[in-house]
């Protein structure tokens, strides 16, 4: 059961989705902005549902970039590296970002900017 987790600061991740090393990057060197939309919630709590909700009021209730963009696109995870691809592409308004990450581990640049 252990080797199916990587271990970053003492909290486990699925070694599917998570580097340690980029968790690091993340928490030490990404910037956000004070244009930035965060979701954070815990695990298994909804997340997609906001993300999906968010993103209708983002697109002024116009369903056709939620069926044509998928949701890793639309708002994709700060602790994921799939991040780096299509946060560049995202031009239209303020980003969407999704987190699971708990506050501990979460971007430093948050404390001192004013992100939503």
């Amino acid at each position: 059961m252990a080797q199916d987790y990587v271990w970053y600061q003492g909290i486990p991740f699925p070694i599917m989705a998570y580097n340690p090393e980029f968790i690091k990057a993340t928490h030490e060197k990404l910037v956000l902005k004070d244009e930035d939309i965060i979701t954070v919630a815990y695990p298994k709590s909804g997340t997609h549902w906001l993300v999906e909700v968010l993103s209708l009021i983002h697109s002024k209730g116009d369903p056709k970039w939620i069926r044509s963009a998928p949701m890793f696109v639309r708002s994709p995870w700060i602790e994921n590296e799939i991040r780096y691809i299509y946060t560049v592409e995202k031009k239209e308004g303020p980003p969407l970002l999704t987190s699971h990450l708990p506050i501990q581990l979460f971007p430093k640049s948050f404390f001192t900017s004013k992100p939503r």
